[in-house]
């Protein structure tokens, strides 16, 4: 992914400008390979496995279960909100971009690994859900250093590739790892110890292998991109970080104001992405009747999906530009979401063929996942284009900080959505109507991302130092 040096620009220098002209491909490489790693976490615990679990009759119910599982989330991204810029910016100033890295990847991997101890009893629901909110929150922080390594990987001309690529690792990492549950656990070719579905042996199992996967896949990063500098400047407290914090917001609005449009915008599309991910499974097992093992298939070939997705989007990033990626991908998810709540579990008749519920979850959800990952990719090389030198760990702090701000209204409105329809549908019909509460996310994270500027018509912004 070499590339020639960008053309001079006449405002100051973000960081990914002032890096080398050329990129190197052993670093993208073991950058991506801790997006592979990651899959782990959010293909197979978050998303398609273990949460399926935790929503399951064991555990008292789809709906109640939904719901709690909602609400454990809402209050993990408050907790992200209020620490994650604080945190990258404390890594960019201390050097220690990467250490901090490593020690939210360890914490998240044994967040994972107790999972085990989740038993499949309704007394066992609060622990579950504690330890998968527990394993976003220090996701968020490791994410905070992994996407500012981005303009320390990549050039002005290759970014929407290397980040699409990073995208596409995470998305062939999850088939990779499911393939393992799916062969191994949930569907086991052999019969070992660990196929056993006493207690739910099998799928407690799945959380210690996704805890080494992603530990074994985060190691290549750690030896392969170096540290940033160490800035120059005053040692703060804690308290005196946030204090910085506010000069410097105030000052990217006045020198960079599209910075933090952008910023605010990005918040609400990227919870609505998340909550499709998030819930998923959930919608795919409670409303459309998947088993685990359907949710799984489903999974892998949604992740084919979602790979290609994120490179055909990285290839016209660069050419097109993140912006217009951007809105193509937020229509598309819409249109896909839209038909999954018109449709639902129904049988329908069309053009002579029988249209089932689950034909539905299959074309509409599959559409869903090709425009995530452009989406996602495109909106991390936005903000990596306008990150100030030396700024990136708290820039993209904010970036965590301004989503997880908002981050409680998908699983909010999903949750709402659930309890306003219960008393006027049978009972498992009310989890279908979460997904309006996550289309009004995107369709909000839409109308406020039209008037944003696009990188190439803003400034950097000019920051106070410490």
């Amino acid at each position: 992914m070499n590339s020639a040096p960008a053309p001079e620009s006449t405002h100051p220098a973000s960081e990914l400008e002032s890096g080398s002209a050329v990129s190197n491909k052993g670093r993208i490489l073991a950058w991506a390979a801790w997006d592979w790693g990651s899959a782990a976490f959010n293909a197979v615990m978050t998303t398609f496995v273990f949460t399926v679990y935790l929503t399951s009759k064991a555990f008292g119910g789809e709906d109640e279960a939904s719901a709690v599982l909602g609400s454990a989330l809402a209050v993990a991204g408050a907790a992200i909100a209020l620490l994650a810029p604080v945190t990258g910016q404390r890594s960019d100033s201390g050097g220690r971009r990467k250490l901090w890295l490593g020690v939210n990847t360890g914490a998240v991997a044994l967040l994972t690994g107790l999972c085990f101890f989740v038993f499949p009893r309704p007394e066992f629901l609060l622990l579950g859900v504690t330890l998968i909110a527990l394993g976003n929150v220090f996701f968020e922080f490791a994410g905070v250093n992994y996407n500012a390594m981005l303009a320390q990987i990549s050039t002005p001309a290759n970014i929407g590739k290397v980040s699409g690529f990073g995208w596409a690792a995470g998305y062939l990492g999850g088939i990779v790892a499911l393939l393992i549950v799916l062969q191994l656990f949930v569907q086991p070719s052999i019969e070992w110890f660990g196929a056993s579905t006493q207690d739910s042996l099998n799928i407690r199992l799945v959380a210690v292998f996704s805890a080494l996967w992603f530990l074994v896949f985060a190691v290549p990063v750690m030896f392969a991109v170096p540290e940033v500098p160490k800035a120059r400047q005053a040692r703060l407290g804690f308290f005196a970080s946030y204090a910085l914090l506010a000069r410097r917001i105030r000052a990217i609005y006045r020198t960079s104001p599209h910075t933090i449009f952008f910023l605010l915008a990005s918040a609400i599309f990227r919870d609505g992405l998340a909550a499709v991910f998030t819930f998923g499974g959930i919608i795919a097992a409670g409303t459309f009747g998947f088993d685990l093992k359907q949710v799984i298939f489903f999974a892998i070939f949604g992740n084919v999906v979602a790979a290609a997705g994120a490179l055909m989007g990285g290839f016209l990033d660069d050419r097109i530009g993140p912006k217009t990626v951007i809105i193509g991908s937020l229509i598309g998810l819409l249109v896909a979401g839209s038909a999954l709540l018109a449709l639902g579990n129904g049988k329908y008749s069309f053009l002579g063929m029988d249209w089932s519920g689950s034909m539905t979850f299959w074309v509409f959800g599959l559409f869903l996942c090709l425009f995530v990952g452009p989406a996602q990719s495109s909106s991390r090389a936005y903000l990596a284009r306008l990150t100030p030198h030396g700024e990136s760990g708290e820039l993209f702090g904010l970036y965590a900080t301004t989503g997880r701000a908002v981050s409680f209204l998908a699983p909010a409105l999903f949750t709402l959505c659930i309890t306003v329809a219960t008393p006027f549908v049978a009972p498992g019909e009310a989890q279908r109507w979460g997904i309006l509460g996550i289309m009004v996310v995107l369709l909000a994270g839409l109308l406020v991302m039209l008037p944003v500027k696009s990188p190439g018509n803003t400034d950097i912004a000019v920051v106070p130092a410490a």
